[in-house]
Parts: C-alpha cells; structure tokens; sequence
C-alpha cells in the first residue's frame, strides 16, 4: 500500500498505521516499547517507520505529558577512547528513542568543579539523569544533589553488579590468564589512578587472578591512565626481581611502559611481556603491536541509556546479562617468558 506523503511533509503517525495495517494506538504502543504488541505486528510496524523514516514528534509528547524528552548525560575524560565511545553510543541510543542527551563534562578531580556540574544538571528541566561515576567523591556528590527526576549512577562496576558479569575485572583475569599460560610466573601491575572506582576495580582483579593460580606480584604502582605514568611506572619497578610480565592499568599506559622498558635495556617480549586494556585504535600499531581486552564501549552507552529511559517510562529495565563480554586481543607484545617451550 502506498502512502502519499505530501512533498517534504514530515510522516505521521496516522501514515504508519495506514502503511502497516493497524490502529494508531498500536503504532503508539511499538513506538514506547511497549510489550503487548505481536511480534508479526510489531516487525510490520517497524519496518513501515523505517521506509517513511518516522520520528515521535517529541515536542508535542513533552507538552502533552509536561515531561521533557531531554536526559542530562554527567560524563568525564571525553578525550579518552572508552568514556567517549559510552557517551557517543548512549546519545544515539537516546536520539532513536526519542530523546535528546545533554552532556555536561566534569573532572573528577576537581571537587568544586563537580558540584557546580551537578548543580547546573539539577537546576535543568529533564526526563532523567545519566550519570557516569568514576570515583566515590562523585557518586557522593551526586548522593547530596536533590534530582526531581530519575537518576542512574553508573560505574564500571555497577555496569556487571545487575547481571553478574564485572565487565572491567573480566578483562583483567583473561589477561592474567594469557600470561600465565605463557609461564609467567611474577608479574608488576602500573595501575590507575588511587580513588577511582575502575582503577580499584582492576586492581582487586589482578591480585585475585595471582593468587588464583599461585603466582606472585612483585609489586604495584598507581599511575593516571596516561602513557607518561606508564614511563615513570617502570621506573618504579623493581630490578633483577626476575619481572616477566608487565600488566598496565590501560592502553596509554602500556604505550609509556614500552617506551620506559626499552630504555632499560629490555626487549618486549623477548625479556618482558606487556599487555594493557581498551584496545584503543592505535594499540595495533605500537611497537610491537600490544596484547590488549576489547570491550564493547558501545554496548555499554546503549544498555546505560536503556535502562535509564526504562525508569523514566516506568518499564522493566534490561539487565546486564546483554553486554558484550570482553575479548582478549593477542597480538607481539606477549610471549613465552624465556626457557619455556
């Protein structure tokens, strides 16, 4: 059936009932995500918005509901490969639901920057709250802010405490575990900064995965997810205490170490394994390309908002058991650690 659309007149509605055959209020009930709409219905349905390329007219809904279609997105670090690719997936995810994410970027490490961000987002007309939480001082602050609306905190660990899968300290066993079938058996971490939740997180998971499979740290530092920690990191590092294998805390970590190691006079991987976590797009092309745990960033900035706008529709809210697990990169930077076969 055709439908004339009137020149450059935006699709109604009404236009993708006629299309697909059914009431408007079942067009209405597939458009909110609502579950008591046939899969056959709700597959025709879909497909009919997608060929007249049918938005929600968003202004009226807020109007007739005296709801905002705008969530306010509190984010950090938008320079840094994963909390960009969060925060870009978590805008489209809301766009194809019909809402607008307004993203007010903070620096942890700034207390009164933090509170006037989270000021500036409460005092704001919203549906809800997104918020990411890289330390506890923020998740604190955002504790004494008053929101009218819906609110989601959301830290790495949060991100598999719903459905079991701790998706940051996952990486880290599959890395532990790669090294450790290579005959690592001592190991040094270059970790992240003290205080962040991530950082903390990955750390717990290295020294769980040593003691897991009887083998030893020879120690930690903390570093700033920067490559220039990663450098200084190796400084720290204990010499002639039989170190095969170098876990840094990210990517930009690993870069820095890498750099610091062969300045030291020690060959990756011939003399020392290193991996790192993000699988950043440069990460292949170090020298020697880097083992590294991808994680599905993108999965993750659709699933926050999901859950997000659940609340805000009163809906039943995905769990995390649809996150993408991370995967295990293994590229130059790793090797047998030296006299094993």
């Amino acid at each position: 059936m055709s439908v004339d659309r009137g020149g450059t007149k935006a699709p109604t509605l009404y236009d993708v009932a006629r299309l697909a055959g059914v009431s408007h209020q079942t067009v209405s009930r597939v458009v909110k995500g609502q579950p008591n709409v046939r899969d056959e219905v709700r597959q025709r349905v879909s497909a009919a918005i997608e060929h007249l390329n049918y938005r929600p007219n968003q202004s009226a809904r807020s109007l007739a509901t005296s709801r905002s279609n705008r969530i306010g997105a509190i984010a950090y670090e938008l320079r840094a490969s994963g909390p960009s690719a969060i925060v870009e997936a978590a805008s489209v995810r809301a766009r194809e639901r019909g809402y607008v994410l307004d993203i007010v970027n903070l620096d942890p490490r700034n207390d009164a920057g933090v509170e006037d961000a989270i000021a500036l987002v409460a005092q704001s007309h919203l549906a809800g709250v997104l918020a990411f939480t890289p330390t506890e001082q923020v998740v604190q602050a955002l504790g004494r802010a008053k929101f009218s609306v819906p609110i989601s905190m959301e830290s790495e660990s949060d991100l598999g405490a719903a459905g079991g899968h701790h998706t940051g300290e996952d990486g880290v066993d599959l890395m532990i575990e790669h090294l450790a079938s290579l005959g690592h058996r001592r190991m040094f971490l270059i970790g992240g900064p003290e205080g962040w939740l991530a950082a903390q997180g990955r750390s717990r998971a290295y020294m769980r995965g040593l003691a897991e499979r009887g083998l030893t740290s020879v120690g930690a530092v903390s570093g700033d997810w920067s490559a220039r920690s990663g450098y200084e990191g190796v400084a720290r590092m204990p010499a002639d205490a039989g170190i095969t294998a170098l876990v840094a805390a990210n990517d930009q970590t690993a870069l820095g170490a890498v750099a610091a190691l062969s300045e030291r006079g020690l060959r990756v991987p011939e003399d020392i394994s290193v991996v790192g976590f993000d699988d950043i797009p440069e990460s292949q092309y170090f020298r020697p390309a880097l083992t590294t745990v991808r994680y599905d960033f993108s999965s993750q900035g659709r699933l926050l908002t999901d859950r997000l706008i659940a609340r805000i529709e009163g809906q039943a809210e995905p769990s995390a058991s649809e996150l993408a697990p991370p995967v295990a990169v293994i590229r130059a930077s790793t090797a047998p650690r030296a006299g094993e076969v």
